[in-house]
């Protein structure tokens, strides 16, 4: 079990940090969608906000172990994370407006279903692009 967790460690952390980032996305939405009227869209962008912030600190600290020796290289580390997130908030907006608009399913339901297929994405982008060691220590 050891070698197992020992080989996988990236794996269940980015698992242990994305069920916190998930919590805190779907906690954000399911705040303004049940104490405002604004649209669901507003609620996902004000969630998808609140949750990228945190994925990004514990990504890069405790997930990827992500080091860099200027502010150069952490600012383009920063913007990559940012970037490849806005890729997948698009790829949440679509699932949103599918599930919500077009098959009139609960929007708590269809938040829980995008957030998997977000994950999955997000730990690609994170794991192959983003916070590669041979990258994080250029200027």
């Amino acid at each position: 079990m050891k070698a197992f967790i020992t080989k996988n460690k990236a794996i269940i952390l980015y698992l242990v940090f994305g069920a916190l980032t998930t919590v805190v996305n779907i906690g954000v939405f399911t705040l303004f969608d049940l104490y405002t009227n604004w649209n669901y869209q507003v609620g996902t962008a004000i969630a998808w906000v609140a949750s990228v912030l945190v994925a990004f600190f514990t990504n890069k600290v405790w997930v990827f172990s992500s080091n860099y020796s200027t502010w150069g290289a952490f600012w383009r580390e920063l913007g990559s994370f940012f970037f490849f997130r806005l890729l997948t908030y698009f790829m949440e907006v679509v699932i949103m407006w599918i599930g919500v608009s077009l098959l009139r399913e609960n929007a708590i339901l269809m938040k829980l279903v995008d957030n998997v297929v977000v994950v999955i994405v997000n730990y690609v982008f994170s794991k192959w692009i983003i916070f590669r060691k041979q990258d994080t220590k250029k200027d």
